[in-house]
């Protein structure tokens, strides 16, 4: 992995180069393992940035907090490590102007990924600077992804695959969420273990999965995005798990949903979620080198207004380091998709505040199609305990 990260700064040092870019200044965790290697764990939400430096012609810096310093000296490969500390000179503003110097240029940043304290310190500190984006620069390398990658996230999907096997088989009528979310976290982080050995760069990653489990039950299965509870599951409740801020590994992220159905399932919703389904394979079956990103997304929305449905506001992201990257699977995406690309594949219908119906995959563009990333039975699911 860290030979992979000095080649992309190499070839991101040379885009800078072609850009004018004098000095790139990047603070977004995911940027700055997919070039350096390594990430921190105390993160800027507690006001401690780390930067990692590019200029085109000169070796990088990295810009960290001192406790952390010796856990990043493990673990990147670049060489020049900057420490600063909480208080007097060595505080991580002066650290990092001196690293800049008083007239650096022009200076590259990734737009929306600078922390507010970084971008508070240039427009009180450096006024007369401007920061150019360089956003897209970084973001088009990260698009297309190496055989390496791809294998880091078929392991994250094997690991995925355990975590929903074990959501499915803790789903019984009386039981609460969180049981099931428990054993979730549970075989995930067993079956992530035995992927990781103790040794070199590998001995920094933590098996442990994480993050509050997005899950839902009965009237709540229209409440996209809420986390497991006490309440306890009755006959016939639809259960939905997502696992987008779950299933994860080596930093790698992808997307991986599933409704289960608690004994039986009526009808109507059975009708909703055969409906979510179908546009998602739909989608999967459109996907293949030379069609645009939004063709994916109206081969889904055919199926939904086939059923008397809308439509919904995409039908797929890209994935990687990050939980969202460029291109998206929506109406107006005109990007050409090409062998590497790697997506999240949704179906996914809200009805009338109480009816939903939700699947979602991962799958990486091969040359002639696609190929899952995820692998979970894609049939309306009763879990009949």
């Amino acid at each position: 992995m860290l030979d992979q990260a000095r080649r992309r700064t190499a070839q991101f040092q040379s885009r800078l180069q072609e850009a004018g870019i004098d000095v790139a200044v990047i603070t977004d965790e995911s940027s700055i393992a997919y070039l350096a290697g390594f990430w921190g764990y105390l993160s800027v939400e507690f006001g401690r940035p780390t930067f990692l430096l590019l200029r085109p012609d000169v070796p990088p810096v990295v810009i960290t907090p001192l406790m952390e310093s010796e856990m990043v000296s493990a673990m990147t490969w670049v060489e020049d490590i900057v420490t600063w500390e909480d208080a007097g000179d060595n505080r991580w503003e002066k650290v990092l102007a001196r690293a800049l110097g008083e007239t650096p240029g022009r200076i590259g940043v990734e737009a929306s990924a600078l922390p507010p304290i970084v971008r508070n310190w240039f427009d009180d500190q450096r006024p007369e600077t401007r920061l150019e984006d360089v956003s897209s620069l970084l973001g088009a390398m990260r698009t297309i992804k190496s055989p390496e990658e791809i294998d880091v996230m078929r392991q994250a999907g094997a690991i995925a695959g355990a975590m929903m096997q074990a959501a499915e088989d803790a789903l019984s009528e009386g039981a609460p969420e969180y049981e099931a979310a428990l054993a979730v976290i549970n075989a995930g982080t067993r079956k992530a273990a035995g992927f990781l050995t103790a040794k070199g760069w590998e001995a920094f990653i933590s098996p442990m999965i994480h993050n509050l489990q997005i899950m839902q039950s009965g009237r709540d299965t229209s409440m996209v995005h809420r986390r497991a509870s006490v309440k306890p599951l009755e006959k016939g409740d639809p259960v939905y798990f997502c696992f987008c801020n779950m299933a994860q590994f080596k930093l790698y992220k992808l997307g991986f949903d599933r409704m289960f159905f608690v004994r039986e399932v009526s009808d109507a919703a059975a009708r909703v979620q055969q409906a979510a389904i179908d546009a998602q394979q739909a989608a999967v079956a459109a996907i293949r080198p030379g069609v645009t990103a939004e063709s994916v997304a109206e081969a889904a929305n055919e199926i939904y207004r086939a059923r008397g449905y809308e439509t919904g506001y995409r039908t797929g992201r890209s994935i990687g380091m990050s939980y969202l990257e460029a291109p998206e699977l929506k109406a107006g995406d005109k990007t050409i998709l090409r062998p590497g690309m790697t997506f999240a594949v949704d179906g996914g219908i809200s009805i009338d505040g109480s009816l939903g119906g939700r699947i979602g995959d991962s799958i990486v563009v091969t040359e002639d199609g696609s190929e899952y990333l995820t692998d979970y039975p894609r049939e309306i699911l009763v879990a009949d305990r």
